[in-house]
């Protein structure tokens, strides 16, 4: 136990104390966090604080890494096109290769994981053209062969989860998940008004930690616009799935969760929506989707399934479950073992392709 009274555990040797407003912040406002011109001011006041010690824990909590960042969560295959990929990056090349990629600006995320297919990496554009123009440029800068893998259905997807604790795996706490099968199209490019597009590019690296974020936006945009305008904006767009929620970004490798296993399935393809929407309901796996095989490359899975923990062995514990009651298929563990790049996804080509 701490000081405090908070047990929890942290992934590498931080200094923190945490009250129980800290641990709510941390817990309940990954989101829902108040869409208003004066957020902290609601905030304050549901946590029997003032304005300024909400902004001021929110920023404290930011610096010292537990937050990423305090925003949107923007959704890519909403606002335009992304994809998994993975390259087999020989050793004596790795670092090389890992900087020719994480160059490019579109490209977002990057981990190394135990594979023959041992760089992952995710690219984001605002349409597939240019998506697929940067996978054929780093096929040749790299001269790897690119596996290109584009999420076709999302079961469940969001590392929303409680960290303030000792669970030894993400979600463990929760009781119960909603899901479905939801279709994506690799086509997207969001219908975006010029005003939509500004903000996406604007917020895309976080909101302002002030007392009036939504002023600041509105200022920093091109468009004439008050706070109110952006306000409207956001919500709008949270509502349209552009947005997938608006709150505080936990670093799940800060908080412990660094157990990080992506496990591949052989799914029989007539049985993908059955077995996606049932395992997707387990509170331990928390991203669950469909993306499709590549045979031509040796790359025969099709249902992906991340699950986070603290400990690869309970990790491996609930992939072992998985594997013996639910999904009695081939599959592969493909444990994250390094972290090369993890920003938020890129969109600075949208304002030129918004309606105007």
């Amino acid at each position: 136990m701490s000081e405090t009274g908070l047990e929890t555990t942290w992934g590498r040797d931080l200094n923190i104390e945490l009250d129980t407003i800290d641990a709510v912040l941390i817990d309940e406002y990954q989101s829902g966090f108040p869409i208003m011109e004066r957020p902290f001011r609601a905030v304050g006041q549901e946590l029997d604080i003032s304005e300024t010690n909400a902004l001021t824990r929110v920023r404290q909590l930011r610096e010292t890494g537990i937050f990423r960042r305090f925003g949107a969560v923007l959704n890519p295959p909403v606002i335009g096109s992304s994809t998994l990929a993975a390259v087999s990056a020989p050793e004596d090349r790795f670092d090389d290769i890992a900087t020719i990629i994480n160059e490019y600006r579109q490209v977002n995320h990057n981990y190394r994981r135990d594979h023959d297919w041992n760089m992952w990496f995710v690219v984001t554009a605002s349409a597939r053209e240019k998506r697929d123009d940067i996978l054929d440029s780093i096929e040749t800068k790299t001269g790897c062969d690119v596996l290109k893998v584009p999420m076709l259905t999302d079961y469940y997807i969001d590392l929303e989860f409680p960290v303030v604790n000792t669970d030894t795996f993400a979600r463990e706490s929760v009781s119960e998940t909603d899901v479905s099968a939801t279709r994506i199209s690799e086509e997207a490019t969001g219908g975006l008004s010029r005003l939509e597009a500004e903000l996406l590019v604007e917020i895309q690296d976080g909101f302002p930690l002030s007392v009036t974020p939504y002023h600041d936006i509105a200022t920093a945009v091109e468009s004439d616009v008050d706070a109110a305008a952006v306000v409207d904006a956001v919500d709008r767009l949270r509502s349209d799935g552009c947005i997938k929620r608006v709150g505080c970004v936990v670093n799940h490798i800060v908080t412990g969760f660094d157990a990080n296993c992506m496990v591949v399935w052989n799914v029989p393809d007539n049985k993908l929506d059955t077995y996606g929407e049932t395992v997707g309901e387990f509170p331990y796996v928390t991203l669950c989707y469909h993306r499709p095989r590549r045979p031509e490359q040796g790359w025969s899975y099709n249902l992906f399934t991340m699950i986070h923990g603290r400990e690869s062995s309970a990790v491996d514990s609930k992939i072992d479950n998985l594997a013996a009651e639910h999904l009695p298929f081939e599959h592969e563990r493909l444990y994250s073992t390094e972290t090369l790049k993890q920003t938020g996804a890129r969109y600075d080509e949208l304002v030129g392709t918004a309606e105007r």
